[in-house]
C-alpha cells in the first residue's frame, strides 16, 4: 500500500478522490453552509481493507479540518471511524453525537 495518500477535492462531482492503480477511492459529500456531510465511502475492491480505508478517511478529515469545516458523517463507515478516533471529535458540529 502506498503510504502517501493524495486526495483531490472534485467539487463538480462533490467527492474527495484518491487515484490508484486499481481505480479511484472516493468519499462523496454534500456541502451546506459550514458543514460537510460525508455521505458515502467507495473503495476499489483491491483496496478494500481496513488500513487503507482508515488512512484515506484520516487524510480527508485532515483536509476538512484545515478548511475549518464541521463534519456530519452520514456514512456508517465514516461514523464508525469517528467513534474510534476521538481526536476528530472536535470536527462534529455542536449537538451532533455519533
Amino acid at each position: 500500500m502506498d503510504n502517501a495518500i493524495v486526495i483531490n477535492d472534485n467539487e463538480f462531482l462533490r467527492q474527495f478522490e484518491h487515484k490508484t492503480d486499481h481505480g479511484i477511492a472516493k468519499i462523496e459529500y454534500s456541502l451546506q453552509e459550514r458543514k460537510i456531510f460525508l455521505t458515502k465511502l467507495i473503495v476499489p475492491e483491491e483496496l478494500d481493507d481496513v488500513d487503507f480505508k482508515n488512512a484515506f478517511i484520516k487524510t480527508v478529515l485532515d483536509s476538512i479540518q484545515e478548511r475549518n469545516l464541521r463534519v456530519v458523517p452520514t456514512s456508517p463507515k465514516i461514523a464508525s471511524f469517528l467513534r474510534k478516533n476521538k481526536q476528530y471529535k472536535d470536527l462534529l458540529p455542536v449537538g451532533v453525537r455519533i
